[in-house]
């Protein structure tokens, strides 16, 4: 990671970690970065999507304002998916995306994606010149004159073109299935009802007013308990919730019970290996996986990569194997064949897909999956580093992986986006997994390292 940009993009609060300087000095280097090499009348070419968030409309004109001011050509998207920014730079060959989101965070939260001209994350290499641009410590640039300032053009358009994409999909149509969508006050309301509602659903849509302010707060898939219930009361065959930015999707089944990430990877792994279509017979996964999911991926026959936690590292894997399904717990899905960055409206129609093919209610589509119960307790501390280079608390850790054996595991590790160690344990019980958290969380605490 790097000083500003981490796993998933530069992100913070608004104008607080992440300012309207920022956006600009970003805007500036990646529009003479991307122009420097172009001739004639040739111009960097930049599209930029945005979530619903009252501070991205700040950022797109912050952005929008260096760009041009270095000589790109900028297409706005607006409110749209992450991926649907990922799609469209590969469809119409740009130079590159941006994607204003702090994805499941608060709406005070902001953040800027940077996607590659190929879909994915942009290299880590690109983004370190960005930063040390905002730190002055490379030459100034020279602005674009006259006819070589760059201009906005609306690409609402490129938007239609994803949603076009995502209905020519499924190999079946949902005629006839009651569906209920969670958009998370976000992005996904642009997208997912006329989505499901071309391929012949019954679609009862929650959460898809976005005033700004409301965007993952107590809805989307970060608050799964409201589909859950929406799911259940409206005798609907499966519910699909998305986050901020709709780059992630968890789903419900009929009887309303959460079908998580790993749920999914369960799934859609089996659905693939079924018709032959599971390359290497392996999917990818995250450190942060259930062990359940391994133990039932391991009586399928079905192999698996575990990367570390970020969807950027399994596409990274997926693209160095030839994987084409990877993801995280989370929801961070990846259909390689389909897209390169996790889409939460794709994995929708994907695990629709797999009910119909299999006529099977999504209820059983997860039979011989058996979670195991997992305790994460986020403790936001004075430095990640310290933490994890603590003699101390990796004892801790140690003692605790020793008692769990083959039954359980614990998982530390530092976010990469907050000032947060992660403790995580799975075990046989609720009971078991809290005794081993406090263990360690206490030595944490014990040490200092806690803020309060």
């Amino acid at each position: 990671m790097g000083k500003y940009f981490g796993t998933d993009g530069f992100r913070g609060e608004a104008n607080v970690d992440l300012t309207v300087e920022h956006a600009y000095k970003v805007g500036r280097y990646l529009g003479y970065y991307f122009g420097k090499e172009k001739q004639g009348d040739d111009r960097a070419r930049i599209v930029i999507g945005k979530d619903t968030r009252r501070s991205s409309y700040m950022f797109e004109y912050s952005l929008v304002a260096g760009l041009t001011a270095s000589g790109a050509d900028v297409f706005l998207m607006h409110v749209t998916p992450t991926p649907s920014v990922s799609y469209i730079v590969r469809a119409d060959e740009f130079d590159c995306g941006i994607m204003i989101s702090a994805s499941h965070n608060p709406f005070y939260d902001n953040g800027i994606k940077i996607i590659n001209s190929h879909g994915a994350k942009m290299d880590a290499a690109v983004e370190k010149l960005i930063e040390d641009y905002i730190d002055g410590l490379v030459p100034e640039i020279p602005f674009a004159t006259k006819e070589k300032i760059g201009r906005t053009t609306d690409y609402s358009m490129g938007r239609n073109r994803y949603i076009g994409y995502l209905m020519t999909l499924p190999t079946r149509a949902f005629k006839n299935l009651r569906v209920g969508l969670d958009c998370a006050n976000g992005a996904s309301s642009t997208v997912a009802k006329a989505v499901f509602d071309a391929l012949g659903a019954k679609t009862y849509v929650i959460n898809n007013t976005p005033d700004g302010t409301n965007i993952n707060t107590n809805c989307g898939s970060t608050h799964i308990e409201g589909l859950q219930k929406f799911v259940v009361e409206n005798n609907l065959d499966a519910g699909f919730a998305y986050d901020g930015d709709a780059d992630r999707c968890l789903a419900v089944d009929e009887k309303g019970n959460l079908v998580d990430g790993d749920a999914i990877i369960y799934i859609c792994g089996k659905y693939l290996r079924d018709r032959g279509r599971l390359n290497n017979n392996k999917v990818v996964t995250t450190v942060m996986s259930n062990l359940g999911l391994y133990k039932a991926l391991d009586a399928e026959g079905i192999g698996y990569e575990k990367t570390a936690v970020g969807d950027k590292y399994v596409y990274e894997c997926m693209m160095e194997n030839g994987y084409i399904l990877g993801g995280e717990q989370s929801g961070h899905i990846i259909f390689s064949k389909n897209a390169r960055t996790g889409d939460g409206v794709l994995t929708s129609l994907k695990i629709m897909e797999a009910m119909v093919e299999e006529k099977m209610p999504l209820s059983e589509l997860t039979r011989g999956l058996t979670i195991y119960p997992q305790l994460l307790v986020n403790v936001k501390v004075t430095s990640k580093k310290e933490v994890m280079e603590d003699a101390d608390v990796l004892a801790a850790a140690k003692k605790v992986e020793e008692a769990l054996g083959d039954d359980g595991r614990i998982l530390l590790r530092q976010s990469g986006t907050e000032p947060l160690i992660r403790v995580m344990v799975e075990a046989k019980t609720d009971e078991i997994c809290k005794e081993h958290v406090d263990a360690v969380v206490d030595v944490i605490r014990s040490k200092g390292y806690e803020v309060q």
